[in-house]
């Protein structure tokens, strides 16, 4: 059987918590941030867990987590 390889946009995009779920990052967090409002900052720090549905389409670009 041949080694599968990983997307290297999703490995650079996602991590692993201890449980085995997936973490993201928030969008729209780069440029322009003067006309964006301060909530929508706010609420944009950190990182966030990735929904089910999404988590078994990312999980199949990552085959070595």
């Amino acid at each position: 059987m041949p080694k599968l390889k990983t997307k290297s946009s999703a490995k650079k995009r996602f991590s692993v918590t201890g449980t085995g779920k997936l973490k993201r990052n928030f969008a729209n967090k780069r440029h322009c941030l003067f006309c964006k409002t301060q909530k929508m900052k706010r609420q944009a720090r950190g990182t966030t867990l990735l929904s089910e549905s999404d988590t078994v389409i990312v999980k199949k670009f990552l085959p070595y987590l």
